[in-house]
């Protein structure tokens, strides 16, 4: 019967018989009624098991066998179940139950068998290994497991199964011993290494309780694993230190660069939004009012508007009217004061009371400064006035009404003087040939240089509903009624003053006040010369009758005038030489009267 299973265990693959450690073969012979009988009595077909060694599971084949070892146990941690060791092999763990767990082993069900004889005797034969042969011990192993069985129940044959299956087979599996011939000397290298393994970790066991200090702070462990742990904890907080440094560098790294970032992109707005703000204010350098003519002019003759002969006349008319400094008059015109008043007394049944200005002639925007020249235009209107009265004459060494080109050279002249030095910063101390625009102070400024006393009114904010400024529809009325009443008893309906117009500007343009009307129902409204109306319109009110419909371009009502702010420069008097030159002083901070 040896020799048969001799000879069935030869034609068996290699890994079954001289495999891994882990699994073991069991032979069982079945009858045809699957149970289990004698060897002798029975020639059934022979049937191989695999049996795990660590949790008793069978399975028939060898990679069913290796993907349970490798699902359930291999990729586990494995630990002792009865104490505190871990981290071991599979060899060693059952190496250390065996030794270390003795009793332990004999109180556990299915365990009534005599185990310490099972391990002395692989003790004894791993001595022996170093001078006896692999017969020798499958000999010793098969006298072992003959002397067991005869506590068992030689007719029932019985496979061990649990966690604690021992390392040599006992009573229980008889049936299994002709295998243990071809697993001698496995079994006994695998003494041999979990002898020599686990020796260290004996001493540990057996000798007596030591402590263990911690080397990176004051902590006394009784357990070298609970040692190492600790110090595992030390480095770890030290890695999480660094990476925390490492992590508040980047990210002021990072917000450094954003910043630099954010700043360049600010700046690049900045030098774009003040780019608009040259262009929109004609401080880009694209030339003045001579620049701006002859562009037009060439335009007219690309589309064929103008001829080219046509075009050397006006360049020729334009280069002398600039070389003399005087407004050539295209856009002027005058008589409009007079046409109103004829009106006023024709006509006006709703109104109660009507002041008009001094005579002013109106000018419009030109091909040249179409855009950007309010400012000299209502300038112009206000010179115009003032050359009309007797008071003013004396100011002004030249009776005529200068260009756009001169108004320039006259504010720069101002600047030299030493008027508004704040202001001629802003402009580098040079307008001539460019498209800057002008406002309240440089027209004050030119006001001054000339000798007029000049008056700068504030209405800085809202002062009625709806964003109205009613307190400025007042101070125009005390402004043109107070000298008319003067020595009157009673004033007449339609009044027109020795007043020179009023300079209004606002954000992005000016106009010139040159009268005021009061309805019937106590309301105000007041009469403006508008520089971009166009010439043709304002000379209707001179070729037509002037009729309710056509004052529609020179009434504004409070509802009309809703910017946030409103500067006016008054016209009062003459300087005197002393009075200039304080006025030139007191210019270089200037205040404007503020209402409210």
């Amino acid at each position: 019967m040896a020799s048969r299973l001799s000879r069935a265990l030869a034609n068996i693959p290699t890994s079954f018989a001289a495999g891994t450690s882990l699994y073991r073969l069991s032979v069982l012979r079945v009858s045809d009624k699957g149970k289990c009988v004698k060897k002798e009595t029975v020639s059934s077909p022979l049937f191989v098991m695999l049996t795990c060694e660590i949790c008793g599971e069978e399975v028939l084949l060898e990679a069913d066998m290796r993907t349970h070892l490798l699902l359930s146990h291999l990729e586990k941690e494995q630990s002792c179940p009865l104490c505190s060791l871990a981290g071991v092999t599979y060899d060693e763990l059952r190496f250390h139950i065996n030794i270390a767990h003795s009793e332990s082993d004999q109180q556990l069900p299915g365990k009534q068998n005599t185990v310490e004889e099972s391990k002395g005797q692989a003790c004894a034969s791993a001595s022996r290994s170093s001078t006896g042969t692999a017969s020798e011990l499958a000999m010793s192993v098969c006298s072992s497991s003959g002397r067991q069985s005869h506590g068992g129940d030689a007719g029932q044959p019985r496979v061990k199964h649990g966690p604690f299956w021992p390392l040599f087979p006992t009573s229980e599996n008889t049936c299994i011993q002709p295998f243990q011939e071809a697993k001698a000397e496995i079994l006994m290298m695998t003494s041999h290494k979990a002898i020599k393994g686990d020796s260290t970790e004996q001493k540990l066991r057996t000798s007596p309780q030591k402590e263990f200090s911690c080397p990176m702070c004051a902590l006394v462990c009784s357990d070298c694993f609970v040692l190492q742990e600790h110090v595992e904890l030390h480095l770890e907080e030290q890695n999480m230190t660094k990476d925390f440094q490492t992590d508040l560098q980047l990210a002021r790294q990072l917000q450094e660069e954003e910043d630099v970032k954010r700043k360049q992109q600010e700046s690049k707005l900045e030098a774009e939004d003040f780019k608009n703000l040259q262009k929109q204010f004609g401080m880009d350098g694209r030339g003045g009012y001579r620049r701006q003519v002859a562009i037009c002019m060439e335009r007219a003759v690309s589309r064929g508007h103008m001829s080219p002969l046509e075009f050397h006349r006006k360049r020729a008319e334009m280069m002398e009217c600039l070389a003399s400094g005087i407004d050539d008059g295209k856009s002027k015109t005058s008589g409009l004061i007079t046409a109103l008043y004829e009106y006023y007394l024709r006509d006006g049944r709703d109104i109660t009371n009507v002041w008009l200005s001094a005579e002013t002639d109106h000018y419009s925007f030109s091909e040249g400064d179409r855009g950007w020249g309010c400012g000299y235009r209502n300038f112009q209107m206000l010179l115009s006035s003032l050359l009309k009265l007797e008071l003013y004459r004396d100011c002004f060494t030249e009776r005529t009404v200068p260009n756009i080109p001169r108004v320039q050279a006259l504010i720069e002249e101002a600047w030299h003087e030493g008027a508004d030095p704040q202001g001629a910063s802003q402009f580098k101390h040079h307008l001539q040939g460019t498209r800057a625009w002008i406002g309240a102070t440089e027209i004050y400024s030119l006001l001054t240089s000339l000798k007029v006393r000049a008056r700068i009114v504030d209405f800085h904010q809202p002062t009625g509903p709806g964003s109205t400024h009613p307190r400025l529809f007042e101070w125009v009325k005390k402004y043109f009624s107070t000298s008319s009443s003067r020595g009157a008893r009673l004033p007449p309906r339609v009044v027109k003053s020795t007043q020179p117009p009023i300079y209004l500007q606002h954000q992005g343009h000016s106009r010139s006040i040159v009268g005021i009307e009061q309805k019937k129902n106590g309301s105000l409204c007041l009469l403006i010369f508008d520089p971009g109306c166009p010439v043709e319109d304002m000379r209707h009110f001179l070729i037509r009758e002037v009729n309710s419909t056509s004052m529609r371009l020179l009434r504004k009502f409070p509802s009309h005038l809703k910017h946030r702010q409103y500067q006016i420069v008054s016209i009062e008097g003459v300087l005197s030489p002393e009075e200039k030159q304080v006025r030139i002083e007191t210019s270089k901070i200037l205040h404007a009267e503020r209402i409210p």
